[in-house]
């Protein structure tokens, strides 16, 4: 599955591209639409974003996690060599070292990205803020070229922005289309 984006310049031809999705078979649940008006997009009945999309709480999250679980490793070896409760400390302390770092890097991590927007909708940001509407259109195999299509034939105000391999993965890069 991949994810391509589209920026559409007002809220009219957002809503006539959401219609033309559905007539070329695009689920509901695979087109989302950032922007700056959601209150222009529920009255239009226009499927918006969610949270995993536009915040950066799943990013910040595994890197506090991790960031976490090599702290909790540090520790546990620290506990281990300096052995402050003495020598026969049961394994499943330092474990428990390491799972709570593990858990409260994460949560530190989620808390921050809570406060953060998407790392991939940065190069985006511009255009929402100048009130375009930025869709992320979920395209099984083969279904991208048929969208891509009827975009460019039925849609030319819109432009073609990016392609992501798959939009969740918290790690990815998104290039701008040329």
């Amino acid at each position: 599955m991949k994810c391509l984006y589209y920026l559409s310049p007002n809220l009219d031809s957002t809503h006539a591209i959401s219609d033309d999705l559905h007539a070329v078979g695009v689920k509901n649940w695979y087109i989302h639409v950032i922007s700056k008006d959601e209150a222009g997009l529920k009255k239009e009945r226009i499927h918006s974003s969610n949270y995993i999309e536009t915040l950066d709480f799943m990013r910040s999250g595994l890197i506090g996690a991790c960031s976490g679980f090599i702290i909790g490793v540090i520790g546990a070896v620290i506990l281990a060599f300096l052995q402050p409760f003495g020598p026969n400390l049961p394994g499943f302390a330092y474990a428990g070292v390491v799972v709570f770092t593990t858990l409260f890097g994460a949560w530190e991590g989620g808390l921050i990205g809570v406060a953060t927007e998407n790392k991939k909708l940065a190069p985006f940001h511009d255009d929402i803020e100048a009130g375009k509407y930025l869709f992320l259109i979920y395209a099984r195999k083969g279904k991208g070229e048929v969208i891509n299509a009827m975009m460019r034939e039925k849609h030319p105000e819109s432009k073609h922005v990016a392609t992501d391999k798959h939009f969740i993965s918290p790690f990815g890069v998104v290039r701008r289309a040329p």
